[in-house]
């Protein structure tokens, strides 16, 4: 399985979550369905940045893909663990 490692931004919200979307989808239209979301510098994330990251989860996994998130700050897991999000992600 090719991985495509996508380093989150410091602050995924409503601001980052459009250009996030359009370059998962463009990958994901060339055939790529596996990504790994590495959260090292993130530290903040709201519920528009959890819907599209939920919603490519969807898409990646009609098409047989996966995503798993990496380093998780204590602060965007404890929203992902809050959804119980922590039960649908890999977290590595």
């Amino acid at each position: 399985m090719n991985e495509i490692t996508i380093d989150m931004p410091a602050m995924f919200s409503v601001e980052e979550a459009s250009a996030f979307r359009d370059t998962v989808k463009t990958y994901i239209s060339s055939g790529q369905t596996s990504f790994v979301l590495d959260f090292k510098n993130c530290t903040f994330i709201d519920s528009t940045g959890l819907g599209v990251i939920v919603s490519l989860y969807k898409k990646c996994a009609e098409n047989g893909g996966t995503i798993r998130l990496r380093s998780l700050h204590p602060n965007v897991y404890k929203i992902f663990e809050l959804t119980r999000l922590t039960n649908v992600f890999e977290i590595i």
